[in-house]
């Protein structure tokens, strides 16, 4: 076995607790190592976009209510309990979200440039993220903050503003519509919250009494 594959696999067993248990502990690496598979697998494709954020939170993403995850969104395979994706959310196909960065096999770099570290990564409510945009760890995407497509952010987006480009630089901070139906008073997270809660349950029940008519 390379060495630098030794190194990576001796530094993966030492953060799950496996290190000292032999040959026990590199079979309950690579146990857990297929299960994550799995369930990433079917997380990123599965059809229903609730089953692929139950399957997400199974892997320990930490997903609030009213959560959108579109194909093939992929979340730290190595530290997803780091991850938060708070309420009324959505993100965009293929997205990459990061919660840490090891430049395996690259020992120079790795020892002496960009040694490995993991940082909690947080998406706040009512955050948009575009189709194929990249969020590495430690960032923070403010409340109601909005990812352009393809943007790959490095650095935390304050609320209300939207980025992009690579890396992601402020393009505008957002402003309210002049026909928006969200009350100006709704300023407070909780009250947000409320108000979203409120406009979900109203259109499911026209979307029942829809289905009732026909």
């Amino acid at each position: 076995m390379d060495d630098c594959e030794r190194l990576d696999r001796q530094a993966l067993m030492g953060m799950y607790g496996y290190r000292n248990k032999g040959f026990l502990g590199v079979v309950r690496l690579y146990c857990r190592q297929t299960f994550d598979l799995v369930l990433r697998i079917l997380a990123e494709r599965a059809p229903p976009p609730r089953l692929r954020v139950a399957l997400q939170r199974a892997r320990g993403v930490k997903i609030g209510k009213h959560v959108y995850l579109g194909f093939n969104v992929e979340i730290d395979n190595i530290r997803p309990d780091l991850v938060t994706i708070e309420d009324h959310i959505g993100i965009g196909a293929r997205t990459m979200i990061f919660a840490h960065s090891n430049p395996a096999f690259c020992t120079e770099v790795m020892e002496e440039y960009f040694p490995p570290f993991f940082a909690p990564t947080t998406i706040k409510t009512g955050a948009w993220v575009g189709p194929g945009s990249i969020i590495l760890a430690g960032v923070t995407i403010g409340e109601v903050g909005v990812v352009g497509a393809g943007a790959v952010v490095t650095k935390d987006v304050e609320p209300r503003t939207l980025v992009g480009g690579n890396p992601a630089r402020v393009i505008r901070k957002l402003k309210p519509r002049a026909d928006s139906q969200i009350p100006v008073e709704q300023s407070s997270t909780a009250s947000r919250r409320v108000y979203f809660r409120q406009m979900h349950t109203a259109r499911l029940k026209a979307e029942d009494d829809g289905h009732g008519a026909e």
